[in-house]
């Protein structure tokens, strides 16, 4: 137990207690059923799980969305106000739970939801870096996307170098952009649009797709990406991981799910090595969509990948015990010989 205390004490470990919040929102793009994913992973036992962390966890229910009557696409994107009403909300949300002291994992929803979530990150914590683990940038403007759905164009609302590439949307005038493409690392990428591609390249984003992944190995992929976000200094480490960055065998229960993902083990690297910088300060888990699953084992292997996932992030372990002073030690040790 000394041995705990003195852990938690270090500065490394900031995480003295989990707020979790759910967000059920589905109108970042066209398929029903995404609302409803909070209450598939907390049925799957999310907030059980974590108890046996250790910190406190304090479940703040799901936060209420207001349906618009009138909200008509803007160019072709629709729902903005809708959307953008509802990021409103989520960002003043997470920027309290934040500016509490927790550790925050917002649960989706759809991934335009890492707009709101995002932004009240960044209220509180401006120097943050984002790594986004997706099958899919994320990164369209209105006008790159195919689809118009704004799941697909969250992170074009955050970066400062596509301010002058971004029309007002409507719903949107509350958003400046605050995130800088280099404060930027994607993981997991396989299928990426033409315009995102363009984008990618042009702001020279730090990305892994699954070939990077097959050459380089997962551990070299985490080693590549902190060093990229932290090597100047440590800072707050916004998570947003789309469950369809995991391959469909795994979580077949999600609305665009493309095939060669991520493996369990592969998945469960990314979230560990977060949790042992010491540095995770918010988590988005999105796109767990349970009317998509074509049975109830479907929907509950996807559920419980994104229990998985959060709770792995959080310090589970897979050895079993705590991760001891020793092994920190060790750990330190070792950075020390690759420097």
């Amino acid at each position: 137990p000394s041995e705990q205390t003195h852990l938690l004490d270090s500065s490394h470990c900031r995480a003295h207690s989990v707020a979790v919040l759910g967000a059920p929102f589905s109108k970042g793009q066209k398929r029903g059923g995404v609302e409803n994913g909070p209450k598939a992973i907390r049925d799957a036992g999310l907030i059980e799980r974590l108890s046996h962390l250790d910190y406190p966890v304090h479940d703040f229910g799901d936060l209420s969305f207001q349906h618009l009557e009138k909200d008509e696409p803007y160019m072709h994107v629709p729902f903005p106000r809708t959307v953008g009403r509802a990021n409103k909300l989520l960002s003043g949300a997470v920027s309290n739970a934040v500016g509490a002291g927790h550790t925050t994992i917002m649960l989706g929803g759809d991934h335009s939801l890492a707009i709101g979530s995002v932004e009240g990150h960044a209220k509180q914590r401006p120097d943050l870096c984002l790594i986004w683990v997706d099958a899919h940038a994320d990164i369209n403007t209105p006008f790159t996307s195919p689809s118009g759905n704004l799941h697909g164009q969250s992170v074009a609302f955050m970066l400062k170098e596509l301010q002058n590439k971004m029309p007002e949307l409507p719903g949107f005038s509350w958003v400046k952009p605050f995130l800088s493409a280099k404060d930027l690392v994607y993981i997991g990428l396989r299928d990426v649009d033409p315009g995102e591609y363009d984008i990618l390249k042009d702001l020279g984003v730090q990305y892994f797709t699954m070939r990077d992944i097959d050459r380089l190995g997962i551990q070299r992929v985490m080693e590549v990406t902190f060093d990229h976000l932290l090597s100047r200094k440590q800072r707050p480490i916004h998570l947003s991981f789309d469950i369809d960055a995991m391959d469909p065998s795994l979580a077949p229960a999600t609305g665009t799910p493309v095939n060669g993902g991520l493996t369990y083990r592969e998945g469960i690297w990314i979230t560990e090595e977060i949790h042992n910088t010491g540095l995770l300060s918010v988590m988005d888990l999105v796109e767990v969509n349970p009317d998509l699953g074509a049975s109830r084992e479907a929907v509950e292997s996807t559920a419980s990948m994104a229990v998985d996932v959060i709770a792995s992030a959080l310090g589970q372990t897979r050895e079993g015990g705590p991760i001891t002073q020793e092994s920190q030690t060790l750990k330190e040790d070792t950075e020390q010989l690759r420097l």
